[in-house]
């Protein structure tokens, strides 16, 4: 199993990877809209000894009170049904923070269970001065700080780049 950034070779495994894992292909849909609008600010996956394409996140812009503030969200992460409960989910969600960290990214955001991405360092987003646009999200709203004191920056409203609202 090889964890990487992804490569252009890799786009068609992706969007497979989504359409299969998910009962609908808005993920697909929605990856292939933040590449087209040069919104995708990094992509990692996974990939099996053939090469294939078999776990996936995608880590895109967010606005904080309409500003960029180098702070970007979590989604979609998706890992093969028969590569799941292995740790590959891990090592890719840890791979995009480390890569982030390094390019100097203030912090992640993620709308998702929180007992899920607790694991992971993710802490509820109210508590560091961060909020959804989104309604009745406070609960499963979570912030990632990748830098110490960079959380300053990262204070407001959150409000994800213009393809995630898009149907």
């Amino acid at each position: 199993m090889l964890i990487r950034v992804e490569i252009p070779v890799d786009a068609a495994g992706i969007d497979q990877l989504l359409r299969n894992a998910f009962p609908t292909s808005e993920e697909a849909e929605l990856v292939h809209r933040l590449r087209e609008d040069g919104l995708l600010t990094l992509g990692v996956v996974a990939t099996d000894e053939e090469g294939g394409v078999v776990g996936y996140a995608a880590f895109s812009p967010v606005y904080v009170d309409g500003e960029d503030r180098q702070c970007v969200g979590l989604a979609p992460v998706v890992v093969d049904e028969a590569h799941r409960r292995q740790g590959l989910a891990e090592k890719i969600i840890y791979e995009g923070l480390d890569s982030l960290n390094e390019f100097g990214y203030s912090a992640v955001v993620v709308l998702g269970e929180p007992a899920y991405f607790s694991r992971f360092g993710f802490q509820n987003a109210a508590e560091h001065g961060l909020h959804s646009k989104l309604p009745g999200t406070e609960a499963s709203f979570q912030v990632y700080p990748l830098a110490d004191g960079e959380m300053e920056n990262c204070k407001g409203v959150v409000e994800y780049s213009a393809p995630f609202g898009r149907g």
